[in-house]
């Protein structure tokens, strides 16, 4: 038996049919258009890789011209170390540059960003003026062509390329140099610890487009060098937080310079991200393109995660601890596949125990001198570096390092004594007044205190460990503070804490100002100990406006004498670095200031054959 069909339900069938096929077409359309989109961005990686090639070339090759006479390009000599690079054999371009961090961030923002990990971001994507030579340790233009300092030393004239732009496109000129530094200086912004170095400076004067200038209110040292380096902002990008500067202050990833790599999202990154990612600059100006396509540090907060992981091949680098290291020496799936490194960078930092002298707007038990030397004798720095880092480190005895000319070398560092210990704080006022084996002050206060440390390394861990046993020895009970990476540096930005252990970074003349000097004993200042001391203010400031080295090399001596006596922190010790490097990557050179991996312009590169991110 047959159905009719109303002209209804043929109406509705063809409605239907209809809608049916518009769909279908609209997809296809969809589909065509993400076609002619995927085609469109290859055809601008291609143009973009040629182009790259192109500039390649001519900065290595011949470049024709009209006439049909040829001229060698000329390399700037910061890039002639990277040029050298390109001229190998088995130099290709491409491939990923892989690493891992100990800890996430807590933001990537320039300025607000306060730690190592944050700053190695940077470098990647933020330029100054001018560079250091890794073989001659003199300094070389980048973005500077050419620059004059004044017979006074107090004027430097920069002479700036006409090639260089930002990653997004847009030129850089002497105003992003001026704009910078005022960038820098304005309180709204939280720059504290730039501020009280860039102070110095009286203004930046822009002459033209490409040529500015640094006035200085008085002399510095380290002159060229603070103005040389100054990372160069973009105006039009970081002018408008001016407006909204605790937008600034409070954001996690507003990164964009003109370096070889960028963010890809340049406002867009978030501590949550897992990683922190770069990838290659196309409209990178230097003369010599940089090799790797991206550049990525995964978050591996676990030591043996980390070996694990580079075991596997997933980051090109691992640190190895020391226990672990001669194991690994002997290990053929390791060895067969790693370069290995060990050596003390000439610029190694220091580790500490930094005693807080302030706490709260009062004084603690560490503000009287007495008590941060008896902490000392009990810190058996010997010990830890044999037990914990079996001899592959250095006691350090100041901020300078034993080989630097700002040391005094008849300086030696404090060695375990308890009785000494014992007797300084007795003559500070603590005994055992109740027999518990536990010092108390005159009011019975028991002498105890914690110490903060990063929960996420181990041998920092044991040696926490090591000193609880050896200050319960004297009676002063240290109760060991563990935190995450973020929780530790709020609770040193803030001054909340009892005494902490960290490390600082180094250079080849260390201008101590901004961990010492009693100014910078302030909110967000890096003298987080709040340590005062007049007389090491008067050489610090002293030394910092000699510019003859002659004459400057005896203050900062004075002021290390002063500083071994005091005392603000124990100083622990400068370790050596226990490196494997994937074989993959090549040109690996011992330099003046270290292994050049991670050099600026960019030395190391992966031949093609070995390539694994790219195929």
């Amino acid at each position: 038996m047959q159905k009719r069909s109303s002209t209804t339900g043929w109406l509705l069938y063809l409605l239907i049919t209809v809608v049916i096929i518009l769909i279908v077409l609209t997809m296809y359309q969809i589909d065509r258009q993400w076609n002619k989109l995927a085609a469109v961005q290859a055809a601008m990686s291609e143009q973009a890789k040629d182009i790259r090639e192109l500039r390649t070339a001519l900065s290595s090759g011949v470049v024709r011209q009209s006439g049909g006479a040829g001229a060698t390009a000329s390399v700037s000599p910061a890039f002639q170390r990277a040029q050298a690079m390109t001229q190998q054999a088995d130099y290709a371009q491409g491939d990923w540059s892989v690493d891992a961090f100990g800890t996430n961030l807590k933001t990537l923002t320039p300025l607000v960003s306060t730690d190592a990990y944050a700053s190695d971001v940077q470098s990647y994507v933020l330029e100054g003026l001018i560079t250091r030579n890794p073989d001659t340790l003199e300094w070389e233009g980048l973005i500077a062509k050419s620059w004059q300092v004044s017979p006074d030393g107090l004027t430097i004239t920069f002479q700036m390329r006409y090639d260089v732009t930002f990653s997004d496109g847009v030129a850089l000129t002497a105003d992003d140099v001026a704009f910078s530094f005022n960038f820098i200086m304005t309180d709204a912004i939280q720059a504290p610890r730039e501020r009280a170095y860039y102070e110095k400076i009286k203004e930046v004067k822009v002459l033209n487009p490409h040529e500015v200038v640094f006035v200085y209110k008085e002399p510095y040292f380290e002159a060229l060098s603070l103005a040389g380096t100054l990372s160069i902002f973009p105006r039009h990008f970081y002018e408008p937080y001016l407006k909204t500067p605790q937008v600034f202050n409070e954001s996690k990833g507003l990164l964009l310079g003109s370096g070889p790599y960028r963010l890809a999202d340049p406002k867009g990154w978030r501590p949550d991200a897992g990683s922190v990612e770069l990838v290659r600059n196309d409209r990178y100006w230097g003369d010599v393109q940089p090799s790797y396509n991206r550049i990525l540090w995964k978050i591996i907060q676990n030591d043996s995660a980390r070996l694990t992981t580079f075991r596997n091949g997933e980051i090109d680098a691992y640190g190895a601890r020391p226990k672990e290291y001669a194991g690994l020496k002997h290990d053929a799936q390791i060895m067969a596949n790693s370069h290995n490194f060990e050596y003390m960078p000439p610029v190694a930092g220091y580790s500490y125990i930094g005693w807080n002298q302030e706490r709260a707007g009062k004084p603690t038990r560490f503000a009287d001198k007495r008590v941060r030397q008896a902490m000392s004798y009990l810190t058996d720095v010997p010990r830890i570096i044999q037990d914990i880092y079996l001899g592959y480190a250095e006691a350090a005895i100041s901020p300078f390092s034993n080989t630097s000319k700002q040391h005094d070398t008849n300086l030696k560092p404090y060695a375990f004594n308890l009785e000494k210990a014992q007797a300084l704080l007795k003559e500070a006022g603590y005994e055992d007044r109740n027999q518990d084996g536990v010092l108390e002050d005159k009011d019975g206060q028991p002498f105890s205190f914690k110490l903060t440390y990063f929960e996420g390394n181990e041998d920092t861990q044991r040696m926490v460990l090591l000193l609880k046993d050896l200050y319960a020895r004297a009676g002063v009970k240290m109760e060991p503070f563990p935190q995450e990476w973020p929780v530790m540096l709020e609770s040193l930005n803030k001054k909340d804490f009892d005494a902490i252990t960290l490390g600082w970074t180094s250079g080849i003349e260390t201008d101590i100002f901004q961990m010492f000097h009693s100014s910078q004993a302030k909110t967000d200042g890096d003298n987080t100990i709040s340590y005062k001391n007049p007389e090491l203010d008067k050489l610090m400031d002293q030394a910092r406006a000699t510019v003859d080295e002659a004459a400057r090399m005896p203050l900062w001596q004075q002021a290390e004498r002063i500083m071994v006596e005091d005392q603000p922190y124990t100083f622990l010790m400068r370790r050596q670095s226990l490196l494997f490097v994937d074989k993959r990557i090549h040109n690996l050179q011992m330099t003046k200031l270290g292994l050049n991996r991670g050099s600026l312009p960019v030395e190391n590169y992966v031949p093609a054959a070995m390539q694994k991110y790219t195929k």
